[in-house]
């Protein structure tokens, strides 16, 4: 009777489990293929990223032109008397 006992206690929590993790299991591929997918727009992202930077820094450098170019114009209309 004693080892009766000591089987059901083993066993139910046993088969508890196994009915727990059942569902997750099946769901697996359907994770992996949502985590591969977030990889890729990971990945999409971070080449954005980098794109924006080089387009900040092509403007900023547009912007020290054109305060050049300012300044210059500037100068020539006070050597004119304008």
């Amino acid at each position: 009777m004693v080892t009766w006992i000591v089987v059901a206690l083993v066993l139910v929590p046993l088969v508890v489990l196994g009915l727990a993790v059942r569902p997750v299991l099946a769901r697996l591929p359907r994770l992996r293929r949502a985590a591969l997918s977030l990889q890729g727009h990971a990945a999409e992202a971070e080449t954005l990223r980098e794109a924006a930077e080089s387009l900040q820094e092509r403007a900023e450098a547009l912007q020290r032109q054109l305060d050049t170019a300012g300044q210059r114009v500037a100068l020539i209309k006070a050597k004119r008397g304008d």
